[in-house]
Order: structure tokens, then C-alpha cells, then sequence
């Protein structure tokens, strides 16, 4: 087989395919094996009707046109593999000769993915919330365990936001309650808004005893307003326990309240640590978003949505949950969900087109050293011996995707080393310490090839594709 390539209109290029005559000709003679195994003839066993018998039947343009169609996309991606070309979307294939007799040619025209040009990535500046526990947020936390441990006394005085009443509610329309808004001994906590706003509004100020009767929309969307009558049997407020050693000793395994605070300033620290970590990718993340000036091509954008539509569904259904009773639940509309993974989508593949501008302007390259600790890496997530994992790349003609996405992430790493990371005050953070704890990780600059062949043959590819 011969092939060339050359730059087509548009952000694509033409693959000039030749398969000699003899070549093609073990392709119809494949044909019409698979012929004889479908075929029925008297006096023939299925699989050995003999080839003349067959031509005589069907023809050799039968077979020869189901040799084409068999043989056609693996000419074309070995035709992509020997060029290295990287294709983005189906490719349009002409038949220029062979599709009666002799040798075979085909024109395959195919969107690649565009090579982009970025400037001042090596002076990308990213803003953070600092790392570093506040005290106010270490009382927070301090309140947030006292309330844990609070308890509720009974007062002699009209409800106020934050004290807990007893209540027997009912919603109705046109005098019939309605379900899941009638109940009796229903304890709420003043200010919660957790069920409609107005009985926040009229339980503040009200006592023991007093009947409340108001009118307002239901909760959900779209049904009609609702009538309430709510009857106030208790209302108690919440008695915090005093802020002393005796409390901490009680609530944990410290003696002090000085020791307790230390271990909440600790704990908080930690989170917000790795809180911090995931701020400086996503951060950096957006910002080579905004030095790609060029609209990604829709191509690239529609596989990528695919690809967060496939794993949302995926990781839905192992939860017994379909997608449209998810965006039912969530109360999503289906055209705005589809608008927000389209703007990921778009965000995801400018991310990566900057990062390859990257590698191209650094001359950020992958050794065999590199192919062979990823192939390493995803036989240990699988659980497979590596030599197969890496005869299923080849197999799948996907050992140029598995270093192109290993090139990225390092491109990605690179960018990681030159970025200056301010807090929202423009402070400067210690990025090498924000970045310190990941060594150990792999990253993911958001297109992970996430290579993990299936032990099943007939699904050797990866299945974790995501951006």
C-alpha cells in the first residue's frame, strides 16, 4: 500500500491511498470466505462452498464491494498511523479506481486538529483563596461542633429565628390537604426556609398556641398556591454548652479548648490544602483557556461532550439512575444542561489545544522512558500484565494517543512550574508547597487518555477517556 498526504481546504488534509491489484485481491478472497460461512447451498457444508461456485451465484462484484467495505478503514488508519495525522472527525472517502477490478485508490479527506500558537503562558498568573485557616473560620468550626452538642429548653416567650417549634401543619386546596404538607408534631427550626418563606414569616413573633392561617405558592414549580394552617404547640431555643476544657474533654479526645482549637486549625488546614491544589489547576486551567483565540472546532467540542455525556450516563446507571430522571431530580432543563456541557466541552479542548502549543514551544517531548512508566502505571490500575496493555495500544493503533496525552500532562506540569499563585488580597502563595503533596499523584489537566483496555478482546480501548 502506498499514501500521501496533502493540505486540503479548510482546517483539513487529503490522504492519497494505492493498494496494488494483488494485495487487494487476499481482501476478496476474504469476502468470499465470509460468503461461504453465510451462504446455503445443496450438497455443501456452511464455509465450503468453493470460491467458483460462489462467483457464480453471487458475482465477484458482491465480493468485491464487501472487500472494500471490510478493508477500506483499516487502508485509511494505516494510512493516518504512517502520516501521523491527527484526525478529528470521520473522513469523506472517494473511490477513485478499483471498485470493479485491478488495483485499488481512495481519496480520504479528514478534519485534523488545528496546531494553535499561544503567548504568555510562562507568566500566567493565578488568584486563589489563601490556604491558610483564618481564626474566624476556626471558630466557625468550633461553633459548628458546639451546636453538636447543644440542646433545646423550653422559653416563655414569642418564636425568634433560630429557636425549634413544635408544630401540626397542614396544606390544603380548596379545603382538602394535600400530601407531604400535612403533619402533626412537626419540629422546624425558625429561618430555615426549608419549606415555604412565609412560614418563616409568621412563625417569628408567634407563641404557644396561636393558630397561623397564610397562603402561599407550592414548593414545587408549576403547582398551584397552597393554603396553610399551622398550630404552635412548643417553641424552644438552642442552649449552646459553655466553651471550657470540660466542654472539650466531652466533645473530643483533648483536655483543653486550646488543644481542641489547634486540632480544628490542623484539620481545616488540610482541607483547605487540597482544596487550594485543585484552585491552582482549575485556575490555570482557565487562564490557557483564554489564550486560545481561535473558536475550537466543533468536531473536537462534540466529541468531547459525548465523551462527559457517556461517563455522567455510565456513573448514573451503576446508581440504578437513568439521565433524564437525573436532570428531572436535579431540576435541570435539558437545553440548559446541554448548554453547560457544551461551554465545559469548549473550555476542556482549548485547555488541551493550549497545552500542545505549549509542548511544541517548549519542545516538550515523550521518550520511551515515558511511554513505558504510563503503560506501567495504567497496567496497575487495571490490574493487567503491561506487555498486554501494550499490545492492545498497538492493536489499536493507540500508542500515538497514549503520548500525546502523556505530552500534555507534562506540557501541563511545565506550566505549573512558571505560574505565580496570589491569594485574593495579591499576596503572594508558595506554589512549589501548594503543589508539593501531588508529587506522589497522577495529574490530570482535564484530557486524561485514562488508557484502561478491557480484558475483554473485542473491547481493547480505553474506557475512561475523559476531559
Amino acid at each position: 500500500m502506498q499514501s500521501t498526504v496533502e493540505p486540503a481546504e479548510g482546517n483539513k488534509v487529503k490522504l492519497r491511498v494505492e493498494v496494488p491489484g494483488d494485495v487487494f485481491e487476499h481482501e476478496v478472497d476474504a469476502a468470499f470466505k465470509r460468503m461461504a460461512r453465510e451462504v446455503r447451498l445443496p450438497g455443501f457444508r456452511p464455509g465450503k462452498v468453493p470460491r467458483k461456485v460462489l462467483e457464480a451465484r453471487v458475482g465477484v462484484e458482491a465480493a468485491r464491494n464487501d472487500a472494500l467495505q471490510h478493508a477500506l478503514p483499516e487502508y485509511y488508519a494505516a494510512a493516518l498511523a504512517e502520516h501521523d495525522v491527527d484526525a478529528i472527525a470521520p473522513p469523506e472517502i472517494e473511490i477513485t479506481a478499483g471498485e470493479d477490478t485491478g488495483p485499488v485508490a481512495f481519496d480520504a479527506t479528514v478534519e485534523v486538529r488545528p496546531e494553535v500558537t499561544v503567548g504568555g503562558y510562562a507568566s500566567l498568573r493565578v488568584v486563589i483563596d489563601s490556604p491558610e485557616p483564618t481564626d474566624e473560620e476556626v471558630e466557625e468550626r468550633v461553633e459548628h461542633l458546639r451546636e453538636q452538642f447543644s440542646t433545646l429548653a423550653d422559653v416563655d416567650r414569642p418564636a425568634a429565628e433560630g429557636d425549634t417549634v413544635t408544630i401540626d401543619i397542614s396544606g390544603a386546596r380548596d379545603g382538602e390537604p394535600l400530601d407531604g404538607l400535612t403533619a402533626e408534631g412537626y419540629q422546624y427550626r425558625v429561618g430555615a426556609g426549608s419549606i415555604v418563606p412565609e412560614l418563616d414569616a409568621n412563625l417569628e413573633g408567634a407563641g404557644v398556641g396561636d393558630t397561623l392561617e397564610f397562603t402561599a405558592d407550592h414548593p414545587q414549580e408549576g403547582e398551584d398556591p397552597v393554603d396553610f394552617t399551622v398550630v404552635v404547640n412548643e417553641v424552644r431555643e438552642t442552649v449552646l454548652p459553655d466553651l471550657d476544657d470540660a466542654f472539650a474533654a466531652e466533645a473530643s479526645e483533648f483536655s483543653t479548648v486550646e488543644e481542641l482549637r489547634t486540632d480544628l486549625r490542623t484539620r481545616l488546614a488540610t482541607v483547605k490544602a487540597s482544596q487550594a491544589q485543585m484552585a491552582v489547576r482549575e485556575g490555570t486551567a482557565d487562564e490557557l483557556a483564554k489564550l486560545v483565540e481561535e473558536d475550537p472546532p466543533e468536531a473536537l467540542v462534540e466529541t468531547e461532550m459525548q465523551t462527559r455525556l457517556q461517563d455522567l450516563a455510565l456513573r448514573l446507571r451503576a446508581q440504578g439512575i437513568e439521565l433524564a430522571q437525573y436532570l428531572q431530580l436535579t431540576g435541570q432543563d435539558p437545553d440548559a444542561f446541554r448548554e453547560e456541557l457544551r461551554t465545559a466541552a469548549q473550555r476542556s479542548v482549548r485547555v488541551d489545544l493550549a497545552l500542545r502549543a505549549v509542548a511544541v514551544a517548549e519542545g516538550i517531548d515523550v521518550d520511551d522512558d515515558d511511554l513505558d512508566a504510563e503503560i506501567e502505571a495504567v497496567a496497575a490500575r487495571v490490574g493487567q500484565p503491561a506487555k498486554k496493555v501494550r499490545q492492545q495500544f498497538e492493536r489499536n493503533s493507540q500508542l500515538s494517543l497514549v503520548r500525546s496525552d502523556v505530552r500534555t500532562r507534562k506540557a501541563m506540569d511545565w506550566v505549573l512550574e512558571h505560574i505565580e499563585v496570589v491569594d485574593r488580597d495579591g499576596n503572594a502563595l508558595d506554589r512549589e508547597a501548594l503543589l508539593a503533596d501531588e508529587d506522589d499523584h497522577d495529574h490530570d489537566h482535564g484530557h486524561d487518555h485514562g488508557a484502561a483496555p478491557s480484558d475483554d478482546p473485542q473491547n481493547d480501548s480505553p474506557d475512561e477517556q475523559d476531559s
